[in-house]
């Protein structure tokens, strides 16, 4: 069932929170009358201006009843506004005159009025409901007040009288509050519908899940984890992203207890399952960007390490030569890629894209695929009879209800009011009444989301997964045939195709690594998420924004430091230049040097291994052809299979070489200077100790008389 105060089941998930709000803001001049939206014009009032008071109608089982039955129902009155709401009197009435189709049901829960007339079959008082607070009315409507009801379905109302509140002068306003639903009476049927879950978990980088994540997601309490408990016992489909168990198996050992153990139990369930493509990516915009074949899953390989997986001792063959052979060394055992992303007991040749696809679209599938391949899409997206199982030339769909698809998604969604969710069951269970009466089998698909409340989807599944209702029901049997909706390509094409551009400079860049696999696989995954399916308009912008930005990032994060204005005081020199690397791998280029002029020789080309997430200095031999002069050196980078590396960068340098000539000539002239005077000063000396000598008296020997 759902209120008129929140009618977003038809629309996208992500554009129902915008849906909700202008729907209260409905209710707000609707339901309120004038003085609420004095209210909500108050600039000094503490609540936002689209508080208003809300009310869902719940009833029965999913908003079916049981013949000759009481029916229970409920009637919960939230008020988020920031004044009380006094006690009052709540009446459920019905109107007698069925809906005739599904557009009508919810044009109905839309808010449009309906042929026949409404009468009173339960009335309750109403308690006081405090400023930000909820309270609801339990209701049995008797056998007796329903009459006899055909099957079908009827719209079905709440009405809150006699209550007031207050506005934001304190005057007393009286509220009047209606909130639809509808009350489905079953034919007798074998209607089977299946309901198809998909497995999605987007990492917070982009890329694979980490084993924190991992842990959070698979741990108990765990998004994850939580889901396998939700679909066990149930006859749901499951469609999981193969980026999950992948994420999973490649940290081998690393691998946390508690995920390798949920996908030992994720496989282990005996629902029918299929995989999506990595990272959920839509083949839709792949086919119509001219993609001969799909992105499809990256070479995972070389990001395994060796030491995550055990060592196998190799098998040692029986030999009769006398001379022992070495025992070979144990070597780990590495799985293939498609061992790390394969799902156990998964159907292939399905694909679920995006619904905006075209004839030629479908033929691309085929040869993606192989011709056998089936296509899942919403009833919107196809035109005719369509069944389940239908065909657009022998092109394979899988069709699904798209009211009963929008209305089941919100029901199961965690930041839906339990009130709420009830209501958009009441709807799909409308839904699925008319779509059994056009076939014995109905799909129900939900939407991509990661933030379905466990209990609710469990509660969505026991009421309306039916057992049987399996793939090869779905794909078996007669199609129907449909042709397609017309659709156009959108933005999307020219920002994948932008996308790829920049995936061919990373890989040109990725060359200066050892393992450009490091850096390129990460990269591809992320662009495999950034055309995930389940993405509205606006994420897709958002995160097609961020990929391009990231890539930018990567491109500049090697290169020359910006050089400081250098002078030379000699004729050679090593000239030091800073190679910037950002990235967390150690990286290989070659860096090169020209001088403006010829007043000096440089080196013209150095090899140089910059280290990770640091700036490594080169000293570049240089050597003065003449005495002085100012030369420009330019110095960029490219890595060895020559692509060029960031951007060039230019030094000032200036030669001051014939200082050295001039500090010698003077330092010569000191020391022949000074050789002169040390020869002057001694022979002065000598000549002075000799005219000593002789003018000395002379002294006798010794012995002489």
């Amino acid at each position: 069932m759902i209120s008129t105060l929140h009618r977003e089941g038809r629309r996208p998930r992500a554009r129902r929170l915008l849906g909700r709000l202008a729907a209260v803001l409905v209710v707000g001049s609707l339901g309120l009358g004038a003085a609420p939206a004095a209210v909500a014009d108050d600039a000094d009032a503490e609540q936002p201006a689209d508080a208003a008071v809300e009310m869902f109608l719940s009833v029965g089982d999913t908003g079916q009843v049981t013949p000759g039955a009481p029916l229970p129902s409920s009637v919960t009155i939230e008020n988020p506004t920031d004044s009380d709401l006094t006690a009052g009197s709540v009446s459920v009435e019905l109107n007698s005159t069925p809906l005739p189709d599904g557009a009508a049901l919810d044009a109905w829960l839309d808010g449009d009025a309906v042929d026949g007339a409404f009468r009173s079959v339960a009335v309750e008082s109403s308690p006081a409901v405090a400023d930000g607070s909820d309270e609801t009315i339990d209701l049995t409507v008797e056998p007796a007040a329903l009459g006899e009801l055909a099957p079908g379905v009827y719209p079905l109302k709440a009405r809150l009288t006699g209550a007031t509140t207050t506005d934001s002068a304190g005057k007393t306003v009286p509220l009047s509050v209606t909130a639809g639903s509808v009350l489905v009476v079953p034919a007798p049927s074998d209607a089977r519908t299946a309901v198809i879950v998909p497995v999605t978990a987007t990492p917070e980088n982009g890329a694979l899940l980490t084993a924190d994540e991992l842990t959070t997601l698979t741990s108990d309490g765990g998004d994850l984890a939580e889901l396998v408990d939700a679909v066990s016992g149930t006859s749901a489909i499951l469609a999981i992203d193969p980026a999950i168990p992948a994420s999973i198996r490649v940290l081998g050992d690393r691998a946390p207890a508690s995920s390798t153990r949920w996908l030992e139990q994720f496989e282990a369930l005996p629902n029918d399952m299929f995989t999506l493509q990595f990272g959920d990516a839509d083949a839709t915009v792949q086919a119509q960007a001219g993609r001969t074949e799909l992105l499809g899953t990256p070479d995972l390989t070389p990001l395994l390490d060796p030491a995550d997986f055990p060592a196998v001792e190799p098998k040692l063959e029986s030999t009769s030569e006398p001379t022992p052979t070495p025992i070979p060394t144990a070597e780990p055992d590495l799985p293939a890629n498609s061992e790390l992303t394969a799902v156990r007991g998964a159907q292939g040749g399905i694909l679920w894209p995006r619904p905006t696809v075209t004839e030629q679209d479908l033929a691309t599938f085929g040869a993606y695929l192989g011709d056998k391949v089936t296509t899942i899409l919403p009833s919107t997206s196809v035109q005719g009879d369509a069944s389940v199982h239908s065909a657009v030339d022998a092109r394979d769909l899988l069709v699904t209800d798209a009211s009963a698809s929008a209305r089941l998604s919100a029901a199961v969604e965690g930041t839906e009011s339990a009130a709420a969710a009830d209501s958009e069951m009441a709807a799909v269970a409308g839904h699925l009444f008319f779509a059994g009466q056009r076939s014995s089998l109905t799909a129900v698909a939900l939407e991509r989301s990661e933030t379905r409340s466990p209990e609710a989807l469990r509660n969505a599944l026991v009421a309306f997964a039916s057992p049987g209702a399996t793939l090869s029901a779905l794909r078996g049997g007669e199609s129907a045939s449909v042709s397609l909706a017309e659709t156009t390509a959108g933005a999307r094409v020219a920002e994948l195709n932008s996308m790829m551009a920049g995936a061919d400079r990373l890989t040109a860049f990725a060359s200066i690594l050892d393992e450009p696999a490091v850096l390129l696989v990460p990269d591809r995954i992320r662009m495999l998420r950034v055309i995930g399916a389940g993405l509205s308009d606006d994420e897709f912008a958002e995160r097609a924004a961020d990929h391009t930005k990231r890539v930018n990032t990567t491109l500049t994060s090697v290169n020359v430091v910006k050089p400081k204005p250098v002078q030379l005081f000699t004729s050679a020199a090593p000239l030091p230049v800073w190679v910037r690397n950002d990235l967390p791998w150690p990286v290989t280029v070659t860096l090169f040097s020209t001088p403006s002029n010829n007043r000096l020789d440089i080196q013209p080309a150095t090899e140089v291994t910059a280290l990770a997430s640091s700036s490594t200095r080169v000293d570049i031999p240089i050597e003065a052809r003449v005495a002085s002069g100012r030369v420009d050196v330019r110095f960029w980078l490219e890595s060895p299979t020559g692509v060029p590396i960031g951007q060039p960068e230019v030094a000032d340098v200036t030669l001051r070489a014939d200082w050295e000539g001039i500090g010698l000539g003077i330092l010569g002239g000191v020391i022949v200077v000074l050789l002169i005077v040390g020869s002057v000063r001694m022979v002065r000396r000598r000549r002075a100790d000799a005219l000593h000598q002789a003018h000395a008296p002379h002294e006798p020997a010794e012995g002489e008389q």
